[in-house]
């Protein structure tokens, strides 16, 4: 099949959002369909990655004066989306995605409930494991998150935690409807700085914002409490509450708004997804 073209016969950069929701229903069953160790190791991988990028967003704001007010926090958001451009490029498998991709196939009957169930409860714990990595090995072990940058770290950890149930899960859907967006976004995208682009405004405008993300959280949180600054006590109710926000971010604001607008499009007129863009984009995140 020949790539579309624009006006000017120039082949498109980007897939249609029917052909985008194919992908997800696609990239969802992928996801149910990858064996265990290889998705144990991914989730790591992917865990570990967005904890690099909320460690590199401490770094960046850490010792800045307060003066800068809101510009502070905007610039630390602008480098926190590496962890999701290395999740969705180089590869790996993130709770927050997968909360967007496994109710599409769901949606789709692709696959069933225990199947996304057995996704997200591994993924959870992989993704747990490596934020955590980091934040013992990066944060306390190296110091990184410790020291003159003990404050920043402390002051966001103890934020999230504060917040009740109700605001940290309201919190939850809108920085996962975000998030899912940026997955999309580079789902849509055919080329690898149209991915990057899809992928940064989305996030930094959830980080900007300060929305509460479930992996981010697994990271900064617990880089407190080995600090002695917060306890596993205060972090738990924290978790659930945001887990299930971004689950609703995900499943519903994303997934199941997008199947109902797009996915009977899709269906009558089946997307071809030759181009490696494509490829990778089910292959990946």
């Amino acid at each position: 099949m020949k790539p579309k073209v624009d006006i000017r016969g120039i082949p498109m950069a980007f897939n249609t959002p029917q052909e985008t929701a194919q992908i997800a229903v696609n990239a969802g069953v992928k996801k149910h369909q990858t064996p265990l160790l290889p998705l144990m190791i991914l989730g790591f991988l992917s865990g570990a990655f967005i904890a690099i990028g909320f460690l590199l967003d401490i770094r960046v704001i850490g010792t800045m004066p307060a003066e800068w007010g809101s510009l502070k926090s905007f610039l630390g958001a602008a480098v926190f989306p590496v962890g999701l451009v290395l999740t969705l490029l180089a590869g790996g498998e993130l709770l927050t995605g997968n909360m967007m991709a496994l109710p599409m196939a769901l949606f789709s009957r692709r696959i069933g409930v225990m199947d996304l169930v057995r996704n997200w409860v591994l993924v959870t714990i992989a993704n747990f494991i490596g934020s955590v990595a980091v934040a013992w090995f990066f944060g306390h072990y190296l110091g990184l998150t410790e020291g003159a940058f003990l404050k920043t770290t402390v002051a966001i950890a103890q934020h999230k935690v504060a917040a009740d149930f109700g605001h940290a899960f309201v919190s939850g859907i809108g920085c996962n409807w975000l998030v899912c967006l940026g997955v999309w976004l580079c789902w849509a995208s055919k080329d690898f700085i149209g991915k990057i682009l899809g992928i940064w405004f989305p996030v930094m405008a959830f980080v900007a914002i300060g929305f509460q993300h479930v992996v981010a959280n697994m990271f900064v949180v617990p880089a407190a409490i080995f600090a002695g600054e917060v306890t596993w006590a205060q972090y738990l109710p924290n978790f659930v509450a945001v887990f299930f926000g971004n689950a609703v971010g995900g499943a519903i604001f994303v997934g199941l708004a997008y199947y109902l607008a797009y996915l009977p499009a899709a269906k009558a007129e089946p997307a071809q997804h030759n181009d490696l863009g494509a490829q990778q984009a089910v292959q990946k995140a």
